[in-house]
């Protein structure tokens, strides 16, 4: 398993966070997401052998937010 942290931009309250959370825990090869609205920041772990960093920022994209990636 790897863990990411991800700067989320354009959340406009804790239900973004939620809805972000919920899609991707409900994506294969995710075994765990949690936004913090007030940081404006995603942590998620996840399997890269089911899937990569570019479809869980793609999925988050898509819900209409932008990424970016925290070192």
């Amino acid at each position: 398993m790897k863990k990411i942290l991800l700067k989320i931009t354009n959340m406009h309250c804790v239900s973004c966070a939620m809805n972000i959370d919920g899609e991707l825990e409900d994506t294969l090869g995710v075994a765990e997401s949690n936004t913090n609205y007030a940081k404006s920041q995603t942590a998620v772990t996840f399997d890269p052998g089911k899937i990569s960093e570019g479809k869980i920022k793609e999925i988050i994209n898509k819900l209409g937010y932008d990424t970016i990636l925290n070192s």
